[in-house]
């Protein structure tokens, strides 16, 4: 029989009473600024085009070029695999023939997972990306003032602030816009801070008066070579004074801070500078998307090697990273130049390109897709799931690398994940993988990611021992109270 040990104690309530409430001050204090992810939808990608460009239909009309370039470059599932390397596609073969065959067993094959996974993974990932393509190529699309549509007399500028605002408030009527959008403007920098104002005060005032008072989903100001908290303030200024004038609700207007600048990663006092320019946005800082030039030329970095994987670009993103961790902005990837457009097009009087042209156009898109595919890869493998697209033809392989992504780390996610869950957060051990309590929302995360873009399938995700209840819920968190009451 067991001897009954009476504890003993030398702090009482009393004593710790003020100790406690003080650090439940600061708890709170830190909770505050690291709320957590927000759980919000966020889009894979960023679209950005020249304002003088923008027509309500731009989305449907990028979609239908991306899809083309996909079919007349990669017309088939084995061909966009090895162009892109999916695991295994030196294994597919080569022959029209061979492949259609393949294409339609595989089709057919409810166990082609485990009987031949590099097939199945080329095609499953090849008709999700056409699907995607074809039912919402564009998440989130830019009107960019700023680099994509440069100095313009103010005459031409005025216009097009007026003109895009129209366009929008025309898609909203029509179900034409994507389910993300926004307008960059110019940087509030000595010289261009005039003009930024006037274009963002037509543009909004111009789209409300189209609209009624209504805004689209998802709509966000991107302020441009940020790199001091007073540039941000002002912009809270102006989007108080426009809500008040317009009769918008308090705080709608929301804004993302362009991470492009040396000043925006460390500042001239020597700290971290983005938990400033963040809190000087007062809650209305979505999200926060790095600019890969701009930065490595203010880091004197040569032209030649100025590119998404150079390493002073890691060491900014990993800034980011580390700074906006827990507070709920969202952070986003820059672009990848090199853009997958042949050089040889059909004469105007309808000649045909040779052989050689058609040639040289598809090795110079397979390589410039290849890149990009790579670029994409690097910051999904380093923990941004979304970055900027500079043409239509990238959509093929920005789907195809986060697809990719996800489908590659489907199966060992699954398992992790049934197993944490049937452990009830216990920490479990999965072959090599080692998992503790607060694993278990970053493989859900992964699981929302993969559904919101269209990677896998909600009833992919079942695997998991959720219900699609439970994963739409988004929390870890409920998912395991729930089940611990039962």
């Amino acid at each position: 029989m067991a001897t009954t040990v009476t504890p003993k104690f030398s702090l009482t309530a009393e004593a710790t009473q003020g100790i406690l409430a003080k650090l439940h001050a600061a708890n709170t204090t830190f909770t505050g600024h690291y709320p957590g992810d927000s759980g919000d939808r966020q889009p894979v990608h960023t679209v950005y085009g020249g304002a003088q460009l923008f027509k309500s239909d731009t989305a449907r009309k990028i979609s239908g070029i991306a899809l083309k370039t996909l079919q007349e470059y990669a017309p088939n599932s084995v061909s966009f695999a090895k162009v892109i390397g999916l695991p295994g596609a030196e294994s597919l073969p080569e022959s029209l023939t061979e492949i259609a065959a393949l294409e339609e067993r595989i089709g057919k094959d409810p166990h082609a997972r485990t009987s031949n996974q590099p097939a199945w993974l080329a095609y499953t990932l090849y008709t999700r990306v056409v699907e995607k393509l074809t039912r919402e190529a564009v998440e989130d699309y830019r009107i960019d003032f700023e680099d994509g549509y440069g100095n313009r007399p103010d005459e031409e500028e005025d216009h097009h602030a007026a003109f895009t605002a129209q366009e929008v408030a025309k898609g909203m009527a029509n179900g034409t816009l994507p389910p993300f959008l926004g307008i960059r403007i110019k940087p509030f920098t000595e010289e261009l801070r005039t003009r930024s104002i006037r274009t963002l005060d037509i543009f909004i005032t111009t789209l409300v008066g189209e609209t009624q008072g209504k805004l689209p989903d998802n709509f966000v100001v991107t302020l441009p070579k940020v790199t001091i908290p007073e540039q941000v303030e002002v912009l809270v200024v102006l989007f108080d004074l426009l809500e008040s004038k317009l009769g918008l609700a308090p705080g709608s207007l929301k804004m993302e801070l362009m991470v492009e600048m040396p000043q925006s990663i460390i500042s001239h006092s020597g700290q971290v500078a983005l938990p400033g320019l963040v809190q000087a946005a007062k809650g209305r800082c979505t999200g926060a998307h790095f600019g890969t030039y701009d930065y490595t030329a203010g880091c004197n970095i040569t032209a030649a090697y100025q590119h998404m994987q150079h390493a002073a670009c890691d060491f900014a993103k990993h800034v980011m990273q580390v700074s906006l961790a827990g507070t709920g902005v969202m952070i986003s990837d820059g672009a990848t130049t090199v853009m997958p457009i042949g050089p040889h097009r059909v004469g105007a009087d309808g000649t045909p390109l040779t052989p050689e042209q058609v040639l040289e156009n598809r090795t110079i898109v397979h390589r410039a897709w290849k890149h990009h595919y790579d670029d994409v890869r690097h910051s999904l493998v380093n923990g941004f799931y979304q970055g900027w697209d500079l043409n239509p033809g990238q959509l093929p392989t920005r789907y195809g690398a986060v697809y990719a992504f996800f489908l590659e780390g489907l199966e060992a996610a699954s398992a992790r994940l049934k197993n944490f869950i049937e452990k009830a957060a216990q920490a479990t051990l999965v072959g090599d993988v080692f998992d503790d309590a607060a694993t278990g929302q970053g493989l859900l995360n992964f699981f929302l990611r993969g559904i919101s873009c269209g990677a896998i399938t909600e009833e992919e995700a079942l695997v998991t021992g959720l219900s699609i209840e439970e994963i739409r819920s988004r929390s870890f968190v409920k998912i395991l109270n729930a089940r611990t009451r039962k």
